[in-house]
């Protein structure tokens, strides 16, 4: 029988492995009993008080116990929003702002800050709510009402305009997704995750529900280790982790300084990117330590419920190749839109559209934006159907795989030619003596500006694109860094290299 709410996965696992370690912390470790039981207190605490259908922010440290909190959460048969003290303030304010929840859940860290950022409802610890007795009869009559359209979660995504979008995903999105996932990565009781991503974005969905799904078990790794690679690695090895799910950039971190000549992951079995192209110059330095891995490139905005599109890394590639996000799970279909809203053919560009069960809900209290994204499909007049603009721009090459190529935003116009900005990108890591790099333009002075991070110097980049590119795509701009911004998800900030150009123009 199909499951319709994917806490049907953890009720399932703690009949078989109650006292097994599910989610283990640098502080804490819970149980599938305990995480439960503390869900299922958490959920009838928030029912008593009144709380169905509606949003409820759970304001915690990367902890085990902030887990069972969203998982309480949708016990009342509400949905939550995430929220992190590593976040920025401006950050922080605009998501209460927008979401109005009359509910937050706190730790003892957490609590004393949510007033200062302008929250004025209901605050209770995560202790005070574990404290609540079970009310079976309450959590029965709220899961008896509910379909798997109700959402559960909402994720915030920063707009073009850098004001948060709530991405509101709902029960059958997550378990077509977790499903679909599971069946491509082989994910088993025996799994080991390595957790990177933050808990408020939808990565970590990629971990957290196939541990729950097969009773397996996740790490969260302290932030910090990303910081020292050989520390990271032994990290992954003490804890016997085989699994890890991480954005492209966290594991250019690994490779691209030399760590493997130290030391290598003994256990990781499947290495799995996602976020941003991933240099094949790093993947090769990843498939030489651990040439028996299964290697998966993943592509999807939150949108579309984290992940939609999937490929297996299954040939050699060379340098200045980048490697396809393949084809879609099964039950989502991929439509390439030239800007006629006609497909495009082999080798065509065009915006990648989603459609499936993949779709989330929308963007919460935010109708007009959620029109603008979510529209119905062109190639369909004659009823109603809904697909996703990703605004992302791809192509199919000449095997059917689909490859990504760029964001509309990063295609420019240049010397009279159309310029995508992930191609310079591509070329210039391929130097030896570059880890990693981005490219911006310049709208007003219609310059390519060039970052990177890396031992070569500017003279030797600058001559190697040269010899690489043609006249037009040539960097007018080049600056080398110590070390490149990251957003919080792993992606290069982009909007923070965008403000320190303007700094030093």
């Amino acid at each position: 029988m199909q499951i319709t709410n994917l806490l049907e996965y953890l009720e399932q696992t703690v009949t078989e492995v109650p006292d097994k370690a599910a989610f283990c912390g640098e502080e804490s470790t819970l149980t599938f009993r305990q995480v439960s039981c503390h869900s299922r207190r958490i959920g009838s605490f928030l029912a008593n008080k009144g709380f169905y259908k509606k949003p409820v922010v759970v304001f915690m440290k990367k902890t085990p116990q902030a887990l069972a909190a969203y998982f309480g959460v949708i016990y009342a048969g509400c949905f939550y929003v995430a929220l992190d003290e590593e976040m920025p303030r401006h950050r922080i304010e605009l998501i209460i702002q927008t979401v109005e929840a009359e509910a937050v859940i706190c730790d003892e860290t957490t609590a004393p800050m949510i007033r200062d950022y302008g929250y004025e409802g209901d605050v209770w610890l995560y202790q005070e709510a574990i404290a609540e007795e079970e009310d079976a009869a309450c959590l029965a009559k709220i899961r008896d009402q509910q379909t798997d359209t109700d959402p559960v979660y909402a994720v915030f995504t920063s707009g073009s305009t850098g004001v948060p979008k709530g991405v509101l995903a709902c029960h059958r999105s997550v378990i077509d997704y977790i499903e679909n996932l599971s069946e491509v990565l082989g994910f088993d009781r025996d799994t080991v995750f390595g957790n990177q991503a933050p808990f408020y974005f939808d990565a970590a969905l990629k971990e957290v529900i196939p541990t729950l799904k097969f009773g397996a078990t996740t790490w969260i790794i302290p932030k910090s280790l990303f910081m020292f690679p050989i520390k990271l690695v032994e990290f992954l090895n003490e804890h016997r982790i085989n699994t890890i799910c991480w954005a492209a950039s966290a594991l250019t971190i690994v490779s691209s300084f030399k760590t493997f000549d130290k030391v290598k992951p003994e256990y990781v079995k499947r290495v799995v990117f996602v976020g941003e192209v991933f240099p094949i110059k790093q993947l090769n330095a990843w498939k030489e330590a651990l040439p028996d891995a299964l290697y998966v490139n993943l592509y999807g905005p939150t949108e579309t419920t984290g992940v939609c599109c999937y490929y297996k890394v299954d040939r050699e590639f060379a340098l200045d190749e980048t490697l396809p996000v393949g084809r879609p799970f099964h039950n989502t279909s991929i439509l390439l839109l030239k800007e006629d809203n006609t497909p495009a053919e082999t080798g065509e560009v065009g915006e990648i559209c989603v459609r499936g069960t993949c779709l989330t809900l929308g963007y919460y209290n935010n109708p007009e934006k959620t029109r603008e994204s979510f529209v119905q499909n062109p190639l369909n007049p004659m009823y109603p159907e809904t697909i996703y603009r990703t605004g992302d721009l791809g192509k199919y090459n000449d095997r059917g795989e689909l490859c990504y190529v760029s964001r509309k935003d990063y295609q420019i116009k240049h010397m009279g030619h159309r310029i995508e900005l992930g191609e310079i990108e591509v070329v210039v890591n391929m130097h030896k003596g570059i880890r990693t790099n981005c490219c911006l333009f310049d709208d007003i002075k219609k310059k390519i500006v060039l970052y990177y991070v890396g031992d070569a110097t500017r003279a030797e980049v600058a001559e190697f694109t040269k010899e690489k590119l043609p006249r037009y795509m040539f960097p007018n701009v080049i600056t080398q860094l110590e070390s490149m911004p990251y957003t919080a998800n792993g992606k290069i900030d982009r909007v923070s290299l965008k403000n320190m150009y303007n700094e030093g123009k």
